[in-house]
């Protein structure tokens, strides 16, 4: 394809920083657009395997402490979410999508589940709701290193971590590009932002006790993909 057509398709705007990137090569652009895509395709795969693993490992000890319903349960009278207006964001979309379910005649627990997004599991580390939900939810990483003067590996510790995780996943749902680093303003190809995040998911795996490359077995693209946008010639 030309790349005039090819940049009427995406948008002037949109190619720009590929531009700049590639010393305005329309060729290597395009290319770059392309690896980036893939990128992308390969690390939001990884991050659904990892949000499905982590929301499964909260799910099975949340049941044990709250019953086989917590998460309905949770919003109802009584609830542990119920009373507190701190978690009224996290109330909101639990409610929506519960009486979505009933008007459709669907719920049940694991479709509530399923449905959740991957917020929904970042903030049950936040302070207030790692406190409704009785500080348990730490036990779930059985390999997390243990606490020192220097590095403290709380709630706190893991919020953030899920955090870096779930801008990753917001910056791909919405298209921006993940080859130039971390920040709006970097316009040339760095692949060390995305490969530092796919490292947490991997550390995060193995300390949820699960062996992250046998989870991730068929996406050995990755590290190939990362290797051809680092190499794309300069000229």
């Amino acid at each position: 394809m030309k790349y005039s057509v090819f940049e009427d398709i995406i948008s002037p705007e949109r190619m720009q920083r590929y531009l700049v990137a590639c010393n305005n090569d329309t060729r290597r652009a395009m290319t770059l657009y392309r690896y980036n895509i893939k990128l992308s395709q390969e690390l939001l795969a990884i991050i659904g395997y990892f949000e499905v693993a982590l929301r499964n490992k909260i799910n099975n000890i949340l049941i044990t402490q709250f019953g086989n319903n917590w998460l309905r349960d949770a919003i109802l009278p009584n609830g542990i979410f119920y009373s507190d207006h701190r978690v009224q964001k996290t109330k909101s979309i639990i409610r929506k999508v519960y009486q979505g379910l009933c008007r459709s005649n669907a719920y049940n627990h694991n479709r509530l589940l399923s449905e959740m997004e991957f917020g929904i599991w970042k903030y049950m580390f936040s302070n207030v709701q790692y406190s409704l939900t009785g500080q348990i939810l730490l036990s779930i990483f059985k390999n997390k290193p243990t606490s020192s003067p220097s590095k403290q590996y709380t709630n706190t510790y893991i919020f953030r971590e899920l955090d870096y995780i779930n801008n990753l996943r917001n910056r791909i749902a919405h298209h921006e590009p993940i080859c130039f680093g971390n920040g709006c303003n970097h316009n040339s190809i760095d692949t060390s932002y995305a490969l530092n995040r796919y490292n947490r998911i991997l550390t995060l795996l193995h300390w949820l006790d699960i062996d992250g490359e046998a989870l991730l077995y068929g996406f050995g693209d990755l590290n190939n993909i990362i290797r051809k946008i680092d190499n794309l010639p300069c000229c």
